[in-house]
């Protein structure tokens, strides 16, 4: 009696935990009845009918990686190059990832190889190194077309490495530094000729402003010369006015006055040591004489009408009719052994 006591509880433990189902989060059960897909099981805790109904798969689904081995691919030029490439998915339908592929990790890898070696096969070397983000557009979008019967949702596919052949590696480094050589070149010739230009603008602008000082200069030289003439002429006729108007008194004065300057000028000579003048000093005594009279004929006031009509008194002409006294005409000597 006992023991079949015993025998019923331990089958209702067993029924019961046999009928209860408890999915982790991230994952979905599929629930299988007599071996037929019923209904997905999501995380929590879920009361199946024991020996009836029966968990078939566990399906992730969280986002998930799937790395893609290294291939070798022919580009459209015939290059070989290596590539490696990651696959990121996310399962949207557990009973389609179940039960709609076979293998669906090496499903979605050679599924991701071959779409891999269509796009790259139909493009050039220097496409395939330059255009990644092309190349993994073009993969995306193939390969999640095709994936999407298996409820599935490809969300990257990146391209990791393209590794090219070791002698095209070189010839693509040479090729590098021929173009930065060419285009130093290039930059080291604009510089020179932007300089070359700069100079000759300066130059141009110098001789510009040159010449335009110059015309200045010449302008500025003429009108000096043009003030000076009309002064020389002014002082001209000045002095034309003064002789019409004081007869021979004004010209005694500017020669007497000449006289003067021309004897300085002999004293002041620095290379004269001595120097003899056959002058006799009444000669010049008598200029001076001319001069004073000259002077106070200017200063004196004019009085009465007649002595205003009347001639000025001339100075005594000499025996010769010239306005000073004759001079012997001697050369000036100097005198070496003072």
């Amino acid at each position: 009696m006992y023991i079949a006591l015993i025998l019923i509880v331990v089958l209702a433990i067993v029924i019961l935990f046999s009928s209860v189902r408890v999915v982790r989060q991230g994952y979905v059960y599929t629930i299988e009845r007599l071996g037929r897909f019923t209904k997905p099981a999501h995380p929590g805790l879920h009361v199946i009918v024991p020996f009836v109904d029966r968990v078939g798969q566990k399906i992730n689904m969280m986002e998930q990686v799937l790395d893609i081995p290294g291939q070798e691919i022919i580009t459209k030029d015939n290059a070989m190059v290596g590539v490696d490439a990651v696959v990121f998915f996310q399962v949207l339908d557990a009973g389609k990832a179940a039960y709609e592929i076979s293998g669906l990790h090496n499903a979605i890898q050679a599924l991701t190889t071959t779409n891999l070696r269509t796009v790259m096969g139909s493009m050039d070397l220097d496409e395939t190194l330059s255009k990644r983000d092309e190349i993994n557009a073009r993969l995306l979008s193939v390969v999640d077309h095709a994936t999407s019967p298996w409820g599935l949702k490809v969300t990257r596919v990146e391209i990791m490495d393209i590794r090219p052949p070791k002698d095209i590696s070189d010839a693509m480094a040479r090729q590098m530094k021929a173009e930065r050589l060419k285009r130093a070149q290039i930059l080291d010739a604009e510089g020179s000729r932007a300089a070359e230009i700069l100079r000759a603008e300066g130059e141009k602008q110098a001789r510009i402003l040159d010449a335009e000082g110059r015309r200045e200069s010449a302008f500025r030289d003429a009108e000096a010369r043009e003030r000076e003439a009309e002064a020389e002429a002014c002082a001209t006729q000045v002095v034309s006015d003064a002789i019409a108007s004081s007869g021979t008194q004004a010209l005694n004065y500017f020669v007497a006055q000449k006289y003067v300057s021309a004897v300085e000028e002999f004293a002041r000579s620095p290379n004269a040591k001595t120097i003899l003048f056959p002058v006799e000093a009444t000669q010049l005594i008598g200029s001076l004489g001319g001069i004073g009279e000259l002077v106070r004929d200017a200063v004196t006031p004019p009085v009465g009408a007649a002595k205003a009509d009347a001639p000025r008194a001339q100075p005594a002409p000499a025996d010769n009719g010239t306005p000073f006294p004759p001079r012997p005409t001697v050369p000036a000597t100097r005198d070496d052994r003072a």
